[in-house]
């Protein structure tokens, strides 16, 4: 069901859509075990929120009531637990750069953690993706950022991982992983999943050198096609 305001309410089909995604996760290769983690926006009652997967349970064993709704007037925090939680079990530990990214972008209604092999592998070096390929536009803008580092689970990630998702729906995470986000979850596992393909296709472009980077120029107009499609999907 969708409030009139557009923002899904929290019910059984949205939990059993995200948790779908959150095992679609494992079964695509991007992430593995009890890592990465998935949120989407919603409403529960007058209070708009998140739901959130828990902490250390396996994507298989997760049940529609193991999902965490956190509000988004949720304090900004190095608290691990946070206030006006609802749920039979902790967030994920993540929770903070879930809660911080819904709220300052409203534009988005999903996100998507995951600790993907060649993504990450780049994020170990700090490094994030250039302008190699015209599809890194997918991700918003000309190039996809790679956010400094700090603990997972602290207040510190999440301001790291905002600056870096300025002006873009994907970024990597220092020595970590990955954060992908969309207008629904299907949209920011889509996304998780062409950041891992780039990642990919970069690694084994620099097995021949450094390859040359599109201008900014041509990532403008990828950006303006992008846009007036409504969609990449019709992409050549």
């Amino acid at each position: 069901m969708t409030e009139p305001n557009g923002i899904a309410e929290d019910g059984p089909s949205l939990r059993a859509e995200l948790i779908a995604v959150a095992r679609r996760m494992n079964a695509v290769g991007i992430n593995v075990n009890k890592a990465g983690n998935v949120s989407v926006r919603c409403t529960r009652g007058a209070r708009e929120g998140l739901l959130v997967t828990p902490t250390g349970l396996p994507y298989d064993a997760l049940e529609p009531a193991d999902l965490v709704f956190l509000p988004l007037s949720t304090a900004r925090t190095d608290d691990d637990a946070p206030a006006g939680a609802v749920g039979r079990r902790e967030p994920s530990s993540e929770w903070r750069f879930h809660v911080d990214i819904l709220r300052e972008r409203p534009e988005l209604a999903a996100i998507v953690h995951t600790h993907s092999p060649a993504a990450t592998a780049l994020a170990c070096h700090g490094m994030g993706l250039p302008a190699f390929h015209y599809m890194v536009a997918m991700a918003g803008g000309k190039d996809i950022r790679c956010a400094e580092y700090a603990t997972f689970g602290t207040q510190a990630l999440s301001d790291n991982a905002l600056a870096a998702l300025a002006g873009r729906r994907a970024c990597l995470l220092a020595h970590h992983g990955v954060i992908a986000c969309g207008a629904s979850l299907d949209a920011a596992l889509a996304l998780a999943i062409e950041v891992e393909h780039l990642a990919r296709i970069y690694l084994q472009a620099r097995t021949l050198g450094e390859p040359p980077r599109l201008p900014d120029d041509e990532m403008a107009r990828v950006l303006e096609k992008f846009g007036a499609y409504g969609s990449p999907a019709r992409r050549g």
